[in-house]
Order: structure tokens, then sequence, then C-alpha cells
């Protein structure tokens, strides 16, 4: 935490263009966003990003109607194992922006609020590879992991030995949430949100999700 607080301090004193200081500012106090990215591939030093949707929640309300959502002209080619996942092709992506020109938008959409995913340390490595780029800095947002909060609820009191599975369409399921077209930005994004608020209303009122009685093997399933 402290190491972070330190990287925080010294991207604000070097940022390169001022008219973004906004990103270090707090959002408003009730705001979130749920942040989703499809990407070229999965390697997070040379892979790209192809599209992108992030959508405001304030406080107990989705602002799907005013979501940020973009498809990306990469640098780079997609990969075959990638088109499988979320069907985006070179011709779908050909007409598209490069993300240069989408960041000030999306950076000014965001702002200082904490940022909401699934797995959201790869979508931030993949964005910061461009807001490194295009301004100098690594995103100063606070993070909120949906998985973490979902398995303090309830795998944190567990026993040892007691199977997990933290996979997004598991997670939708135990909290009886609908899924729709998972691998789409906006989609994902939407669905995170959804699973943000259940897990928020079940932290808040002090419920934990209920587990099977039997133990499993101490399984982990992720992805």
């Amino acid at each position: 935490m402290a190491l972070r607080w330190l990287f925080r301090a010294m991207d604000k004193a070097t940022l390169g263009d001022k008219s973004y200081r906004f990103l270090f500012e707090p959002g408003p106090p009730d705001e979130v966003v749920s942040i989703d990215c499809e990407t070229t591939g999965l390697d997070r030093k040379r892979d790209e990003i192809i599209s992108i949707a992030a959508i405001k929640i304030r406080g107990n309300r989705i602002l799907a109607s005013e979501a940020f959502n973009a498809v990306v002209r990469p640098r780079c080619a997609i990969s075959a194992e990638a088109i499988k996942i979320h069907g985006l092709r070179e011709a779908d992506v050909a007409n598209a922006c490069p993300i240069r020109e989408i960041l000030p938008d999306l950076l000014h959409f965001i702002g200082g609020r904490p940022l909401v995913g699934y797995y959201i340390d790869f979508d931030i490595a993949m964005l910061e590879n461009h807001v490194l780029e295009f301004i100098g800095i690594q995103l100063p947002n606070p993070r909120i992991e949906v998985s973490g909060i979902y398995y303090e609820r309830k795998y944190g009191d567990a026993p040892p030995g007691t199977q997990v599975d933290l996979t997004f369409a598991h997670i939708l399921q135990d909290l009886k949430l609908p899924l729709f077209n998972q691998h789409d930005a906006f989609a994902d994004a939407l669905m995170t949100a959804m699973i943000y608020l259940g897990l928020k209303d079940f932290t808040e009122r002090g419920i934990r999700i209920p587990r099977p009685r039997h133990k499993g093997v101490g399984e982990f399933h992720g992805g």
C-alpha cells in the first residue's frame, strides 16, 4: 500500500500533460466505474485492446445508458485464439479509431473513480500500456476486484480442502444474476457491475454466500 502511494505521488509530480491531474482527484464519493476490455491476445506486453467498456455505478444504480463503449483499431494482429473468445476479427476493427484517439474521452469518463472489474489487474495492465504512452503515468485509480469480494463472502471462513470456484458464470449463478453474452466488453462490464452491487449488499448486511456442505479437494477454478 505504501509503495503504491509512493508511485502515485511520483506519477502526479511527473505527469506530462497537467490537464490530466483530475485523475488524481477523488471522484464522487458514491460512484465507481465497472470496466472491461477485450484484447488481441493475453500477452500484457505485446497485445493490445480492441474493445473497451466502462459503466458508472452511482450508489446502488447502474448507469448503463450513460456508458462508455468503444471498438479500437490495434497496431498488432488479433490472435486466432482471441477471435474464438470474443469474436472480433480484423475486419470488425479495421475502421475503428486507434486507442490514442479514444483515451481522452475514456479518461475523462472514469476520472478518479475506483475501477471495478473481474480479474481487473489484467484489464488495467492492458490499459496502462497505452496510458503510459499517452501521458506517461500509470492509472492512479483504486481497484476493486469482485472475485476477491466473492471469495471473502463465500470462502473466507471455509475449512481447508474446500473446493473453490471463482469462474464468472459461477459467481453470477450463485448471486442469481443473468448471464449475458460473455466476452463482449459492454456485457461483461454490465454483469460485473451487477455482481459488485450484489456483493456490496451482502457485505453491508453481513450475509455470507452458502456453500455445499461436502468438502472438495482443494481445487481452484479460475478464468
